[in-house]
């Protein structure tokens, strides 16, 4: 076989297993929707995740949220600097945090710490049989392992992106009160004047997306898991790696319709 026929067969395999992937994902999703009405009998195990989810990432999320508004009033003000005022340096840091930079920054990071971590969860019990053993018992996992932790995180991330959202707006207002000279009348009266609740609506939107699928492929690549704790670390680096190209791809696509 030739060269050119090695790399159109490849690329057919490629194809192939990135469609089978697509439908798998679609199936899990089906799976999923369709057992959330049993949540009732198992909201404790959905309080569990949403205090894992939610809970537990909440300092880290403050810690990126607070550099982030930090460093976005220093990068607006060089950006700003013979061009602009700085009476609208306010509005642009915050119409960038409450559309943009909390809930993709967020979301990133909820990639990292809670779809890996479902990945990793998961990929384990897979290799060590205990989903198996779920099912013998005649419990789906998919009730069981799946919708409490969908549901955790598509409730928890919009939490998480009001909380990243006020700790960027203090940060910002602490480097442009206290380094840049702006006081704190004109720093808010320019985020007032310029506030839309679309803004802030549009961001929380786009987290409960973002909430979703992290979770989703986090359950999805730990359900797929093989080939013992070398299978696990693989699972978890692809489940990281997933979710935060899919935040992106979903940022993009949202903001082109909703803005």
């Amino acid at each position: 076989m030739t060269i050119l026929g090695k790399g159109i067969a490849r690329l057919g395999r490629s194809t192939q297993r990135f469609f089978a992937d697509v439908g798998a994902f679609a199936s899990l999703a089906g799976q999923t929707v369709s057992h959330v009405r049993s949540i009732p009998r198992d909201r404790q195990l959905l309080f569990d995740q949403m205090s894992h989810i939610g809970t537990d990432s909440l300092p880290l999320v403050l810690i990126i949220g607070l550099f982030t508004g930090m460093v976005s009033a220093w990068q607006a003000a060089y950006q700003f600097k013979g061009l602009i005022p700085y009476s609208f340096l306010g509005a642009a840091v915050s119409r960038a945090i409450f559309i943009e930079l909390g809930p993709v920054l967020t979301a990133i990071v909820i990639a990292g710490r809670v779809g890996a971590s479902i990945a990793a969860e998961l990929g384990t019990m897979k290799v060590t049989e205990q989903i198996d053993a779920l099912e013998s018992l005649a419990i789906s996992p998919v009730r069981y392992l799946a919708v409490p932790r969908l549901l955790g995180a598509t409730l928890m991330m919009p939490v998480l992106v009001i909380c990243a959202n006020a700790i960027a707006l203090l940060g910002a207002f602490l480097v442009s009160n206290f380094f840049l000279g702006i006081s704190t009348k004109m720093f808010f009266d320019s985020v007032q004047r310029f506030f839309h609740v679309k803004d802030v609506l549009g961001g929380l939107f786009k987290a409960l997306f973002f909430g979703s699928f992290t979770a989703l492929i986090g359950v999805k690549v730990g359900f797929a898991t093989t080939g013992g704790a070398e299978g696990v670390g693989n699972a978890t680096i692809r489940a990281f790696v997933l979710s935060s190209t899919l935040v992106l791809i979903l940022d993009y696509t949202l903001w082109t319709v909703l803005f």
